[in-house]
């Protein structure tokens, strides 16, 4: 299996003068979508663009402080949200940063601060942070470590960073290189994540590790000849409540011609260490139904049992694509970006989704819009897209990871590049929905510990799970602690405090 010329230039290109070139790769995107003759295609999907919305930006980056933030936010049971840049910092080479939900900012950690060559401590994090359940956060960087191939690294709110793995630290890399996605803890406490680059076949890993490092390569891909089972993966893998772990991966599968002659990618499960292919993107005349593309493009479970992405290419127009999926693998695309005359609705969608208490999607495109600097949408479960905003360069631009939403309703998120110094934004969007809480995790056992994060908390007088009455301690005004009370069955967490009834924004799931 080799590159796709893409992956080709974006690697190449990028490591040849990675600590210059971000904001130029960047621009050249920007410069490319400015000029593209679009075809002007009619689709049956209704949207619509909503103009009641209310963005605030609440940080400009200026690099001294970190610059291009790639990934998203998370917030943590202090009340603060945490993120990262690729870029700046008191080395160049990246930050981690917390806000609060008013917008005051601060470093948390400098990136290369522990010297070296290789900078031992990583650099360059590409990725947004994993809140486990115990309230530390969890990232990887691109390069760095002591084999300059990436780390996984574990850092306490308060900034102390414990890197737990160096990347490439076995012969011929076959534990893989590059993470990409955002990592995710599972149902058994252990951390899961992929890597783009290398593993026994040179396509990319699935891994698990335990919470003190420990790592171990579950699947490299590309097994067989022609990459059925896909390659590259990018993204953030998901459990379901039965224990199956679902993926993307950017290249392989069983279309092995198309897009490039490296396949357009696939849907996979993973099932202890077994890969089972759900679906091979541009299966489709003209790739109707999408192509993965070698950014990253994450999957969340949906409210009715189905799985939902986003493709960056591929579509009516060949720019990107929703697409919902069944466990099985039925794969059905349910909005095609840049329908509509000057794409107001957006086109490249990077990041993947979030589910949001409405029980709608949340996502954003890389470019289109009303400004051609990208948007943020709304999209139902069954394909009605609403443009909520259109980034305008001086609010930002490129935000290529999905806001998250935050326990009093708002959404947070960054852009990669623009606002006020070129150097990317991180801002808030007000849509009127209510408060809610969150669970960490979001199942457990009977006797599990589970935090509860919120707003306004402080005087609350129960706690339930699926109207199982629990026993709990008040920490701080965003955050309860507790345990799975015995006879508690999987569904909604609700608090009740002196002002409100708050309930989760997912059910929580009993495990047995």
């Amino acid at each position: 299996m080799t590159l796709s010329p893409a992956i080709l230039t974006f690697f190449g290109t990028w490591k040849l003068a990675k600590y210059d070139t971000l904001s130029g790769i960047a621009a050249s995107f920007l410069k490319l979508r400015k000029t593209t003759n679009i075809a002007l295609i009619l689709c049956a999907f209704s949207t619509s663009i909503l103009s009641a919305q209310t963005l605030t930006v609440l940080h400009n980056f200026d690099n001294t402080d970190g610059s291009y933030p790639w990934g998203g936010l998370v917030q943590a049971p202090n009340g603060y949200y945490y993120g990262t840049t690729s870029g700046g910092g008191a080395h160049s080479q990246g930050t981690i940063f917390k806000i609060t939900p008013g917008g005051v900012f601060s470093t948390v950690y400098n990136f290369c601060s522990q010297g070296g060559d290789t900078c031992t401590d990583g650099e360059q994090p590409r990725t947004g942070l994993m809140l486990d359940s115990n309230g530390y956060l969890y990232g990887t960087t691109l390069f760095g470590g002591a084999n300059n191939r990436g780390t996984i690294y574990r850092i306490t709110p308060a900034g102390v960073l414990t890197t737990l793995y160096s990347f490439c630290s076995l012969a011929s890399c076959t534990d893989g290189w590059a993470p990409y996605g955002v990592l995710l803890q599972a149902h058994s406490g252990y951390i899961y994540g992929t890597t783009n680059q290398a593993g026994e076949y040179n396509s990319g890993t699935v891994f698990g590790s335990t919470l003190a490092g420990g790592l171990t390569t579950l699947y490299s891909f590309c097994a067989t000849t022609g990459c059925p089972d896909g390659a590259h993966p990018s993204a953030v893998l998901i459990q379901a409540g039965n224990g199956v772990f679902y993926g993307t991966t950017s290249a392989g599968g069983a279309n092995e011609s198309a897009c490039g002659g490296d396949g357009c990618g696939t849907v996979f499960k993973l099932t202890g260490g077994t890969v089972t292919t759900l679906y091979s993107f541009c299966s489709e005349p003209d790739c109707i139904d999408g192509a993965e593309g070698p950014y990253p493009s994450g999957l969340v479970l949906g409210p009715n049992g189905n799985i939902y992405g986003v493709t960056q290419f591929g579509g009516p127009t060949n720019n990107g694509t929703v697409f919902k999926i069944t466990p099985s693998g039925a794969l059905t695309t349910i909005y095609g970006f840049c329908t509509q005359t000057g794409c107001p609705d957006g086109q490249t969608p990077l990041g993947g989704l979030i589910l949001a208490s409405d029980g709608n999607f949340y996502g954003t495109t890389e470019s289109g819009g009303a400004d051609g600097y990208g948007t943020i949408f709304q999209i139902t479960p069954s394909g009605t897209l609403t443009t909520l905003l259109s980034f305008d360069n001086t609010n930002g631009g490129l935000p290529y990871a999905p806001p998250v939403q935050g326990t009093n309703g708002y959404f947070y998120g960054t852009t990669y590049q623009d606002g006020a110094h070129g150097n990317g934004t991180v801002y808030r969007l007000s849509t009127g929905l209510a408060p809610f809480v969150k669970t960490v995790p979001t199942s457990g056992v009977v006797g599990a510990a589970v935090k509860i994060l919120g707003n306004e908390l402080t005087g609350a007088t129960s706690v339930s799970f699926n109207g199982t009455a629990a026993v709990f301690t008040v920490v701080s005004s965003v955050e309860i602690t507790t345990t799975v009370p015995s006879g508690a069955t999987s569904g909604i967490v609700q608090v009740v405090t002196p002002t409100a009834t708050l309930t989760s924004n997912v059910a929580f799931e009993v495990l047995p």
